[in-house]
């Protein structure tokens, strides 16, 4: 049993989630919000809140996010978001695109932000999103759209990177496994 101060923490935790498209992390996200009661909220739907008239056009959403982010406007962004998580529980964000998302939400949250980086093979996200984008070339356009440049080097500051490269219930063991950690704290 957790000790009520952890318990307190937990109840703050702010769980950043990267990856690619396809990758997994809405899966991730919904998860600690069905398992833990975490409040879930993704990027994009701040993005279309903001500036995308409420756009669920994947292609939309990215030309309005580079456009944000070339614009310099990622700061006002991440102000919006941040706004709707100061007075709630733990929160998971989906959808970090940017280094200045890493480091505002880590400034917001500075002992509670963990971000994790979900990764799975190319040819698996395209078969989980064919039907949105049935050719694999019109898919690897939208995952090398600019907007997508900055995953890599989000994940390499991640907490913890969960592979997805097999079932959900696999996906699902890997991320009770991390969330163990950081509830204990552990820094690895």
């Amino acid at each position: 049993m957790l000790s009520h101060n952890s318990q307190r923490q937990d109840e703050r935790l702010i769980i950043g989630i990267t990856g690619r498209i396809g990758a997994g992390k809405t899966s991730v996200g919904k998860y600690l919000e069905s398992k833990y009661g975490f409040f879930y909220i993704r990027y994009s739907q701040v993005l279309s809140d903001w500036r995308a008239q409420n756009s669920e056009s994947r292609a939309h959403l990215q030309a309005v996010g580079w456009e944000v982010m070339a614009g310099g406007m990622q700061q006002e962004l991440n102000d919006r978001l941040i706004s709707r998580l100061e007075s709630r529980g733990g929160c998971v964000v989906d959808g970090l695109r940017h280094p200045i998302d890493f480091e505002n939400l880590s400034a917001a949250f500075p002992s509670t932000f963990r971000l994790l980086c979900v990764e799975s093979p190319e040819e698996m996200r395209w078969r989980r999103l064919k039907e949105r984008y049935p050719e694999l070339e019109t898919f690897r356009r939208a995952d090398s759209h600019p907007v997508e440049q900055h995953i890599n080097s989000l994940c390499e500051r991640a907490f913890a990177v969960l592979k997805n490269n097999g079932t959900l219930r696999e996906l699902y063991a890997g991320v009770e496994a991390v969330f163990s950690k950081i509830r204990l704290g552990d820094p690895s």
